[in-house]
């Protein structure tokens, strides 16, 4: 297939989940799921539509228990359209679907140039003929609040009659994810529906709880040879329904446009958003001008954001790509809302933000950094919850939560299912407190990149700030180690949220959670250093911030211990006294052992006993700080990190994990490729196939795994390159991957738009804009090179020699 088409081809029901999530097609400011349009949400098909940011909140009873859980809502779907002939004796047959009608052939394909998913199919009616299908849809990129469906209509070789329904379902639940099956589901209530002549209806409704109102309006229009189509507008009670009966001759096409708005009472600028779901419908331009407008959108995005790599590795790194923009646009840049991991796809994780921009924020600083500003700002917002949170568990600063939703509070639920055993379990997920230091770490990386002091020293600053102040008052002084210590947290890992045997969940100095809570706290007092001293008074007058507290800051950004055994560095206090797996005999008993802790709880085990990891813990160190960078680190907290130990500490993890995370192939393919080891491109590969193949069983169907696909194209933008924003400087150090041993990409670095980037032929180029910018400072491991625009500096960079020569043209 062409690199920029993607096809299914067939009706596997057991698949269609899976392509309904890989072929969903969204702007940044709401998405809906690849699903077909005749089909309603069953066992097979779940239609679903989500907007950035829409939650709300419902109490279930489970097991006995009173649970509250705050979901991204399934809005009325606007996709629905089916249609069904009229028999010989003037009755109607059944609606037309793969199940009712023999299905001859079946075909989607996904265009990620255009933004647009086309279907085409042929259905066998019984001894009368055949009928041909083709619809294409559009989710619209430059106007985001309209989306659009052609369906082209023909019967091959007959005549007769066919009746259109174009309708807006308001009869919908959340039942995306069948373990959420016990859970109270239906969020939309208040549903009402009205006409707008001649050719409009429209669907209100509200959610719950949050209250949030939503409209939508869709017109249908038809384009057929022969008599006019008779059109009813008919308004029910959950649906708003127009239907049309059209004669139609052998080959003689019919096309039916149904154009549809959405707006929420979260938008700006609008009055009502019934009125203006209705007006922006009825004066919305015709299906080909839509398109054309649509198109050209998606092809501005493409020139910021392209990457271009052979090959299929290349095919999937566009396709995750095409992905990471519908979830987060320039549209999403005026919107408050969060990175949701499982993109805007599907329910799992109840559409909640985690740490998940921790790898999607390197990729988007450089190419949509308005977008990056507004995912921080999102964080911003919540600070104040953060603080009331951390005051209400009696520390200090900001306590941000594992999982967070419309409002910032703590979203992790306290009972979690496991499907291996069907019970309910504690959940403890929400002491991940190093959720703070991937906001921190966000924050400084976004300035870096960008220049934007500005926003470092107000909003970024303040995050800064508390964070660091929760870290040192988390941090607790132990007089017989000297060493400052952090207790009762859980790590990236997730299978250990607890000592076996102990009464309390939480394990003790985290080596990830306490070496990044060190860097926060060492940047943090590096940030006030260099503020204007206007600006440093303010700060801690307002946050009534001493000179005791910033002396604490230093010593504990210095002594916070990180625990080390046999040579390697420890994922935590006492991970040498757990068990070894007999890793051999589960693999052997087990089609797959990546949910090992569900396997073990479901045998009456835990992973709590064992040497097991769910995903990289320490070794996620080595995804977000160079080696030097790390060196440094563990050298201001007194520890040696020379190449040996680090080496043994990665083979060490690298036996004793389950991949349980699509993250976590990621980070060891990006480990592994910076250490140029010859395996990294084994991790590299499963990270590129994680959702493509759903290697995890059945879970893209819920939704993409939006860290994953955004974390692999910063694998080739910062793991391959060595690229690095620091220092008002990009700092170059690239490394071989055979398998990757050519690639491009343009960046927006600090003012200069479409810097690039190209490596091949053992050279790797770099090539800055004419413009009146500033030259770019580039910092290679044996020189420094200034680029000025309208310049292209080439780097020899021989796939096996670590050493680099330049020159300039």
């Amino acid at each position: 297939m062409p690199e920029w088409m993607w096809e299914w081809t067939g009706y596997d029901p057991a698949a269609e989940r899976l392509r309904e999530s890989l072929c969903t097609l969204g702007n940044g400011y709401f998405a809906t799921r690849g699903a077909l349009p005749e089909r309603r949400a069953g066992l097979v098909h779940y239609p679903a539509t989500y907007v950035a940011g829409c939650y709300n909140r419902l109490e279930s009873t489970v097991a006995g228990r009173r649970v509250v859980n705050e979901d991204l809502v399934n809005l009325p779907n606007w996709l629905l359209l089916r249609c069904r002939l009229r028999r010989a004796e003037g009755a109607w047959g059944p609606w037309i679907s793969p199940s009712t009608h023999t299905l001859l052939d079946h075909k989607h394909t996904l265009d990620l140039r255009r933004g647009t998913l086309t279907r085409s199919f042929r259905h066998r009616m019984g001894e009368r003929g055949t009928l041909s299908v083709e619809q294409i849809r559009l989710v619209h990129m430059g106007d985001p609040h309209l989306a659009a469906l052609r369906t082209v209509i023909t019967a091959e070789d007959w005549s007769g009659e066919i009746e259109i329904e174009s309708s807006i379902d308001g009869e919908v639940i959340n039942g995306n994810v069948h373990r959420y099956r016990a859970l109270n589901r239906h969020h939309v209530t208040h549903v009402r529906t009205g006409t707008h002549e001649p050719h409009t209806v429209w669907l209100t409704c509200r959610t719950s709880t949050s209250d949030i109102s939503v409209a939508l309006a869709a017109r249908t229009t038809v384009i057929a040879d022969g008599a006019p189509a008779l059109s009813v507008l008919r308004p029910a009670r959950q649906r708003a329904v127009h239907r049309l009966m059209i004669p139609f001759s052998p080959g003689r096409p019919i096309t039916v446009d149904k154009t549809v708005a959405l707006h929420t009472s979260r938008d700006t600028a609008i009055s009502d958003p019934l009125g203006e779901a209705v007006d922006r419908v009825t004066t919305a331009p015709d299906f080909p001008a839509l398109l054309d407008s649509h198109t050209a959108a998606w092809e501005r995005l493409w020139r910021r954001a392209d990457i271009q790599v052979p090959g299929e590795a290349g095919r999937i790194l566009r396709f995750h790509l095409f992905h990471v923009l519908q979830t987060l646009s320039p549209n999403t840049a005026d919107l408050d809302v969060g990175v949701p991991a499982r993109g805007l796809h599907g329910e799992a994780y109840r559409g909640h933000v985690f740490w998940d921009e921790l790898f999607v924020l390197p990729y988007l600083n450089l190419h949509f950094p308005e977008v990056s500003r507004s995912l921080l700002n999102y964080r911003y917002q919540r600070l104040p919850r953060a603080c009331r949170t951390a005051t209400a568990t009696g520390r200090a600063g900001a306590m941000y939560p594992w999982q967070s939703g419309s409002d910032g509070r703590e979203e992790s639920q306290e009972w979690h299912l496991n499907p291996a055993s069907g019970r309910w379990l504690p959940d403890h997920s929400r002491l991940q407190h190093h959720v703070g230091s991937a906001i921190a770490y966000n924050v400084w990386q976004y300035c870096e990149a960008t220049g934007d002091t500005e926003y470092l020293h107000t909003r970024g600053a303040e995050m800064l700030l508390q964070i660091s102040r929760f870290w040192a008052d988390l941090a607790a002084f132990d007089p017989d180690r000297g060493r400052y210590r952090i207790r009762g947290v859980v790590g990236p890992d997730e299978y250990h949220d607890g000592y076996p045997g102990a009464t309390l969940p939480g394990l003790d100095d985290n080596a990830y959670t306490n070496v990044t809570a060190a860097w926060v706290l060492t940047r943090t007092l590096e940030l006030l250093r260099s503020l204007p001293t206007w600006r440093r008074e303010e700060l801690c007058d307002r946050l009534r911030l001493t000179a005791d507290e910033l002396l604490k800051w230093e010593e504990v950004s210095r002594r916070l211990r990180v625990p080390f055994h046999h040579g390697v560095i420890s994922q935590f206090e006492g991970y040498d006294d757990l068990a070894e797996l007999d890793w051999d005999a589960y693999r052997a008993r087990y089609s797959t052992i990546r949910r090992l802790d569900r396997i073990l709880e479901a045998e009456g085990d835990t992973a709590n006993r064992y040497k097991a990891s769910k995903q990289a813990d320490v070794l996620m160190l080595g995804y977000l700080f160079s080696p030097a960078e790390l060196r440094a680190l563990f050298r201001r907290l007194g520890y040696d990190l020379d190449d040996d130990i680090w080496r043994r500490t990665v083979d060490y993890y690298l036996r004793r994990t389950s991949h349980g995370s699509t993250l976590s192939e990621l980070v060891h393919g990006f480990v592994l490729a910076r250490a140029t080891r010859a395996e990294a491109w084994q991790y590299v590969h499963e990270a590129l196939k994680a959702d493509v193949a759903d290697i995890q069983g059945g879970t893209t169907g819920e939704g993409i795994h939006l860290g994953a696909m955004a974390g692999t194209l910063d694998l080739v933008q910062r793991g391959l390159t060595g690229l690095e924003t620091r220092e008002d400087a990009l700092w170059l150090d690239p490394v071989p991957l055979p398998a990757l041993s050519e690639y491009g990409f343009t960046m927006h670095y600090r003012g200069h738009w479409g810097v690039g980037v190209r490596r091949r032929s053992g050279q790797l180029e770099i090539s800055v804009p004419d413009s009146e910018e500033s030259p770019i400072r580039v910092m290679l491991a044996d020189r420094a090179v200034t680029i000025a625009p309208g310049e292209t500096c080439s780097l020899v960079v021989p796939d096996l020699a670590p050493h680099h020569s330049s020159r300039k043209t």
